[in-house]
């Protein structure tokens, strides 16, 4: 068999797996999935979203920058933006889901330790702790993505009384309300109990529409 015989015994084959393949990893396993994750899990498929007044306002994978006092605040946020003055830099801006990201600052590097030590000092202030108060870690460190929906019980806590106080809520019902909106371990078992920052400040505003603010 010539090596030219051999080539085109080769060929309408190659060809021919390619198309299959193309067709079923490129088309069929895609439309397969969609149409069964649209079926099976129609909220999550698209995007997790939550609507206020027949409005997206968000989504409950991703968390939004809140800075008013009567909310409850979100983990810190180091993702970047283009600065509007100079489209050529950036600025910070977080949250910003186009831009996921950390600082990329080391446990060894001064900028993190002295960033953790304003954020430390900032969070007793905003809270009305003591000088020697804990401040849970998640309240103090940005994630890995930049955009993490949840804060810990703990941290969600210690602002309970800072809300209550702007809103005129008692603390017992802002408790309940809290508890609501905490999510347990998944499956009983991975990680922490949490709480959805976005949905739980939705749920205060729904119960005080009259002093919402636009975040």
């Amino acid at each position: 068999m010539t090596t030219q015989s051999l080539f085109k015994g080769l060929l309408r084959p190659v060809l021919v797996s390619a198309v299959f393949f193309m067709l079923l990893t490129g088309l069929a396993y895609p439309a397969f999935t969609t149409v069964a994750a649209q079926l099976l899990f129609p909220f999550q498929a698209q995007g997790s979203l939550i609507e206020r007044d027949g409005l997206v306002i968000g989504s409950s994978l991703i968390g939004q920058h809140f800075t008013q006092p009567q909310y409850f605040h979100g983990r810190p946020s180091m993702t970047l933006g283009a600065d509007p003055q100079d489209p050529s830099k950036s600025i910070s801006q977080p949250y910003n889901a186009g831009s996921s990201g950390a600082s990329n600052l080391g446990p060894t590097s001064q900028k993190l330790v002295d960033q953790v030590a304003a954020r430390v000092q900032a969070y007793r202030l905003d809270n009305a702790l003591a000088a020697d108060a804990q401040v849970p870690v998640d309240a103090v460190t940005a994630s890995a993505s930049g955009l993490d929906p949840h804060i810990s019980v703990a941290n969600a806590r210690l602002q309970l009384a800072r809300v209550a106080r702007l809103r005129h809520i008692p603390e017992p019902e802002l408790l309940h309300l809290l508890s609501q909106h905490t999510s347990a371990r998944v499956l009983g078992l991975l990680g922490e109990p949490r709480v959805n920052v976005l949905q739980l400040n939705l749920a205060l505003d729904a119960r005080q529409p009259s002093i919402a603010v636009s975040e």
